[in-house]
C-alpha cells in the first residue's frame, strides 16, 4: 500500500469515527435532519426543535403543543427542590452560570429528576401486560412486582408539597382533549388514571398524580422512551435552574448554606 492509499484509508477511518443522522454540516450548510437551518429559523418553534432532534419525523401541531406543555409544567418548583436551592448556592460560592447549572442538573438523578422515566418504564409494563390480561389485572401485577423489587413509593404519585398539583390536573385536561381531538390514543392516561385508583384501593387513600406522572402519561402518549422523560425533564427544569442561578448573581450575597446560620443544625454525639 502506498503512502497515498494509507492516507486515503486513515482519512476514510477517522470521517467514520463519528456517524450522526442527525445534522450535516459543510462551509456554507447547516442541516437538521435534511432540513436547512435557515428554514427552521423563525418558522418553527422549540419544542418542535427539541422533537425533530429527538425523532425520525418532525411532530404534527398537536405534537409540538403537547411536548411544549409538558415542557412548560415542569420548568420550577421553587427554592425548596433541591436542584434550584444547589444553583443559587453554587453562585453565592462564586461559581459562573455554567458551573452552577451543571451542579444543580447533576443531581438530576433517580430519587430527585427520575420519577418521570420511572413512572413511564412502569406504565409500559402495565401495556405490556395488559395484552394478555384486563387492565385492571395488569395494573395489580405490575404494581406488585415493582414494590417487590423497589419498595413502596410508586414513582409519579403523591406530593409532598401539594395536596392535588396542578400540573397535572392541566396536562391531564389537555391530553384528554388531544385524545378527543384523534391525536392521541389515550392509552397511558387510562394506565395513570387506573394505577391512582389501584393505589386508593390499597392505601385507603387518595393519593393523586403528580407533574412526574403527568409528564409520563404525555411522554407516554407521544411514543418518547422511559429514558427520554428523564432527559427531557432536564431539558425543562434547566431553565428553572437557570433563571434561579441568574436571580441569585443579580442579588448578590456569599456563600449561601441551605438554611440561615442562625437555626444551626442538630448534632448527634455517639453514645
Amino acid at each position: 500500500m502506498t503512502i497515498g492509499e494509507q492516507a486515503t484509508e486513515l482519512l476514510g477511518k477517522a470521517k467514520a469515527w463519528w456517524t450522526t443522522k442527525l445534522i450535516d454540516i459543510r462551509p456554507g450548510v447547516i442541516r437538521i435532519k435534511g432540513e436547512p437551518i435557515e428554514n427552521l429559523i423563525g418558522n418553527v418553534g422549540y419544542a418542535h426543535m427539541v422533537w425533530l432532534m429527538l425523532r425520525d419525523e418532525p411532530p404534527t401541531p398537536a405534537q409540538a403543543r403537547l411536548l411544549e406543555a409538558a415542557l412548560v409544567s415542569a420548568v420550577d418548583h421553587g427554592p425548596q427542590a433541591p436542584s434550584i436551592a444547589i444553583s443559587r448556592m453554587a453562585v453565592t460560592c462564586g461559581a459562573p452560570l455554567n458551573a452552577a447549572m451543571a451542579s444543580a442538573i447533576n443531581v438530576l438523578d433517580d430519587i430527585h429528576g427520575g420519577a418521570g422515566q420511572q413512572c413511564l418504564a412502569l406504565f409500559q409494563t402495565i401495556d405490556s401486560h395488559a395484552r394478555s390480561r384486563s387492565l385492571d389485572a395488569a395494573v395489580k401485577l405490575a404494581l406488585d412486582e415493582f414494590v417487590a423489587e423497589y419498595g413502596k413509593v410508586i414513582p409519579g404519585y403523591g406530593h409532598r408539597f401539594h395536596p392535588v398539583d396542578p400540573r397535572a390536573v392541566k396536562l391531564l385536561s389537555l391530553v384528554d382533549a388531544a385524545q378527543a381531538g384523534g391525536e392521541v390514543e389515550g392509552r397511558f392516561a387510562r394506565i395513570g388514571r387506573e394505577v391512582e385508583k389501584a393505589l386508593a384501593e390499597r392505601t385507603g387513600k387518595q393519593i393523586p398524580m403528580n407533574i412526574d406522572g403527568a409528564t409520563a402519561v404525555v411522554y407516554g402518549e407521544l411514543g418518547f422512551a422511559p429514558e427520554l422523560a428523564r432527559g427531557l425533564f432536564i431539558l425543562s427544569r434547566s431553565v428553572g435552574i437557570l433563571a434561579h442561578a441568574w436571580e441569585q448573581k443579580n442579588q448578590g450575597g456569599r456563600i449561601k448554606g441551605p438554611m440561615p446560620p442562625e437555626l444551626g443544625y442538630t448534632y448527634v454525639q455517639d453514645k
